[in-house]
């Protein structure tokens, strides 16, 4: 056997044990797992994998183009409100160890942006921010969007002592709204709102006694969008104001941008899931939400166009913390924000399955579709997939591309799938020509039994 066949085969070898020692199935597929073409939403899917490369993807899986630096998350940016550019994205150019690493527990080498880029589709960076921002650094964390008037809004940390908590130093959560010339033209800071964001005074206490600096741990920032609420003249939902909510205090705000003022807002406080069929029913009031994330008003033009979309992890939050379902999954709501009411729900239950087959108690994502289905980011097992309104089925992709570690204790490495975000790209959003397939892929009998045909004790 020449020595380079069996040097190939050897890796293989090697690669193969690697992944055999998860905790996880033996068996696990990757890839687009199923997919109908007819009854699918086509487009591509923007994703940075464990590698830090940003993949567009058709849904049959292939790879039709990448940014090989893209740090941590990539989002593509909408070519109506971005000069008709096709095809840019936001990524994080570079990454440092970052004041305040002492400050989380168990965080030793947290990393931090330094820098945030706009690469065009060659790759080339188009804009960036980081040098200008206080400090020297971006520290940008989950969100960036771009606006209409060609600013770029960022969400971001500052390390900073407040009044009246225990810890000396927190982890605040910022917005900058910045420039072209990467300048500073509007700025917000949670932690002169804290009286706005529906704390009970015992959870005042609760809060400001924190051992955990990262006190709200802000994860999401939309900009609110046309809506009807506005039209019929609800000012609280004016275009322009903007949607965060907090994971560790289970709430969701909408902040007026002129004023900075929180305007409208849902929990930190609700009434617990109600058990069985009666806690699947809708509409119902809005029920226990917790450690939430990509709270967004679905935008005009798609179904249910006004209502608030979020993905509820039903992870653990909660000032104090919120009880939880101990076999029950995550769900996708849309909630009617005036009336605060659940107009419709995803969970395992949709797609025949127990609760728990759906879970992701942190990171994940939900974007509505013009066809009427879902797009969901289940983020902890890297599962991507489209269901129609009733819970079905109708395209799967599970991430390949794992981030390879070393676990701190063992030494033994580590295969880690999951997607902090993904997000579907229509066609026209890349430029001309891109290519696609459109090709049906049939699930094996086995892959699509029901999970709850599993017996479990």
């Amino acid at each position: 056997m020449p020595l380079s066949l069996a040097g190939t085969l050897l890796f293989l070898i090697h690669a193969l044990l690697a992944f055999s020692v998860t905790a996880g199935p033996s068996v696990y597929p990757t890839g687009t797992t199923r997919y109908d073409p007819a009854r699918a939403y086509n487009a591509f899917i923007l994703f940075t994998g464990g590698d830090h490369i940003a993949r567009l993807i058709d849904m049959n899986g292939r790879t039709v183009h990448q940014w090989n630096d893209a740090g941590y998350h990539s989002t593509l940016i909408d070519p109506s409100v971005n000069g008709g550019k096709l095809g840019n994205l936001f990524v994080t150019l570079a990454t440092v160890e970052g004041t305040g690493t002492d400050l989380v527990p168990g965080l030793a080498g947290r990393r931090i942006a330094k820098t945030v880029a706009e690469l065009d589709w060659s790759g080339n960076v188009v804009w960036r921010f980081g040098d200008k921002a206080p400090g020297g650094a971006a520290l940008q964390h989950h969100d960036w969007a771009r606006l209409p008037n060609g600013n770029t809004l960022l969400l971001a940390n500052d390390v900073h002592s407040i009044e009246g908590f225990k810890l000396t130093r927190l982890l605040d959560d910022v917005i900058y709204e910045i420039d072209a010339s990467g300048a500073i033209v509007w700025r917000w800071k949670a932690a002169d709102h804290i009286e706005e964001f529906g704390f009970q005074p015992e959870q005042l206490e609760l809060l400001h006694g924190t051992d955990n600096p990262d006190y709200l741990h802000l994860n999401n920032l939309k900009v609110v969008g046309a809506n009807h609420w506005f039209d019929a003249d609800d000012t609280r939902f004016a275009p322009d104001n903007l949607i965060i909510d907090s994971r560790t205090a289970n709430f969701i705000a909408i902040i007026d941008k002129k004023t900075g003022n929180i305007v409208w807002r849902l929990g930190p406080n609700f009434p617990a899931i109600v058990s069985g069929k009666d806690g699947r029913k809708t509409p119902r009031p809005v029920d226990q939400i917790a450690g939430q994330h990509d709270a967004h008003i679905i935008a005009k033009g798609l179904p249910g166009a006004g209502n608030l979309l979020v993905f509820d992890n039903q992870g653990p939050s909660g000032y104090p913390p919120v009880a939880l379902p101990v076999t029950g999954g995550s769900r996708v709501l849309e909630i009617d924000p005036v009336k605060q009411e659940i107009v419709w729900q995803y969970s395992g239950e949709s797609s025949g399955g127990p609760a728990w087959s759906f879970r992701s108690t942190h990171i994940s994502a939900a974007r509505r579709l013009p066809n009427g289905n879902t797009f969901i980011d289940e983020g902890q097992s890297g599962r991507l997939f489209q269901v129609t309104p009733n819970g079905d089925i109708v395209w799967e992709y599970i991430n390949p591309h794992a981030r390879i570690g070393e676990d701190s204790v063992s030494g033994r490495q580590t295969v880690n799938n999951q997607l902090y975000r993904a997000q579907p790209v229509p066609y026209d959003w890349v430029p001309e020509g891109t290519p696609h397939t459109e090709k049906a892929i049939v699930p094996t009998a086995a892959s699509a039994a029901p999970i709850s045909q599993v017996s479990s004790r």
